[in-house]
């Protein structure tokens, strides 16, 4: 069966609409490729219109950066800019993804209910960084059991024993960044201390 040439226009434009969707996100080819399963050369060819797209290559890919499949294949090129967002249910918490692109760095906003808070300890590989937004939460790592509040902040090795939760009085809104091998946040920026100048 013979195209339209409304098909054949949105098909030819897909290769750049890919690269532009991945520069726009500071993703390589080399982290798609792992990302999606695809080989980089086979990305690299859909994006220069070497490879025919199909569904089969570009749902892994709309799934990687997290975008719907009619951004990928003819959607306006400015459109509703509001990001919508999925929640999902883990172990009765709820966690919200905030990253949009694959990477080292993953955010996450978590709701963690009142009843979570009988401690059962697990490691894992990579770093977790915690931000307190509501309630109290409670973390328990190796031999230190602390108690947090809105607008603290916790850090550490998830190959230490650990677990968080709330502290029983009601739910806790939290703020992860978790880099799965241990990457960190880097802090740019710190306030420095002056010292009084003499003689005042």
């Amino acid at each position: 069966m013979e195209q339209s040439p409304r098909i054949t226009q949105a098909l030819s434009a897909v290769g750049a609409r890919l690269k532009r969707v991945r520069t726009a996100r500071g993703v390589t080819l080399a982290a798609l490729a792992e990302a999606t399963g695809i080989s980089k050369s086979t990305l690299s060819r859909l994006e220069t219109g070497q490879r025919r797209p199909s569904l089969e290559l570009l749902l892994p890919i709309a799934e990687a950066h997290q975008v719907p499949l009619d951004e990928l294949v003819g959607a306006p090129e400015v459109g509703d800019p509001r990001v919508r967002l999925k929640s999902h249910l883990v172990n009765g918490n709820t966690v919200l993804p905030l990253t949009r692109q694959p990477g080292p760095l993953q955010s996450y906003k978590m709701i963690l209910p009142a009843d979570r808070s009988t401690p059962e300890l697990c490691t894992h590989e990579g770093y977790e960084w915690l931000y307190v937004l509501s309630g109290r939460l409670r973390l328990v790592l190796a031999e230190h059991d602390l108690v947090l509040g809105p607008g603290e902040v916790a850090e550490f090795e998830t190959r230490l024993p650990h677990w968080f939760g709330s502290t029983g009085e009601g739910p806790v809104e939290v703020l992860s960044v978790f880099g799965r091998q241990g990457e960190r946040m880097h802090v740019r920026a710190r306030p420095t201390h002056r010292t009084p100048a003499s003689g005042t």
